[in-house]
């Protein structure tokens, strides 16, 4: 599987881009999975339903099934976050998997950055981004840049860099 990411501050645009990217590129015909990573804790269960009962039981994994879509819950309980590597191996193979945060990673990369948050960029320190999708003109010579919403554009750069 091919891999590409989008990363940045809060409040950057990742998520969008990452939305119009998925959009972009399965309407090229490409299957596509994302990674996303949360600083937080979060839960996509419901306390009350039978499966938030079975993981307060103790279970250690619960998979919960329909006739639209599947989703297996693991807990940690006291073991520690996977690895990136260890995630990807439990998608099913696609085309691309495009990757929302994973910063610090070695995953090529672009970082999304809206002058209005105040935060830095990240890129001039981080050769694993290789371009800059911003919503401004940035000074950061030797690095591809796009606006924000450029999505065809952006794809494009992604596409090319994966021989995709």
């Amino acid at each position: 599987m091919k891999l590409y990411g989008v990363t940045g501050w809060k409040n950057a645009g990742k998520t969008g881009l990452m939305e119009r990217l998925v959009t972009e590129f399965t309407a090229r015909g490409l299957s596509v999975s994302t990674l996303k990573h949360a600083h937080h804790s979060f839960d996509i269960d419901q306390p009350g339903r039978d499966s938030h009962r079975h993981r307060q039981a103790g279970a250690q994994q619960v998979l919960l099934s329909s006739a639209t879509r599947w989703a297996l819950m693991s807990e940690l309980r006291d073991t520690g976050e996977p690895t990136m590597s260890e995630l990807l191996a439990q998608l099913a193979p696609v085309d691309l998997v495009l990757v929302e945060g994973w910063k610090r990673d070695s995953h090529p990369k672009i970082e999304a950055w809206r002058a209005s948050a105040g935060n830095p960029l990240i890129a001039p320190n981080d050769p694993t981004i290789r371009a800059v999708a911003s919503d401004v003109p940035v000074d950061l010579p030797g690095r591809a840049q796009f606006h924000l919403d450029d999505t065809a554009t952006i794809a494009d750069f992604i596409a090319h860099e994966l021989a995709l």
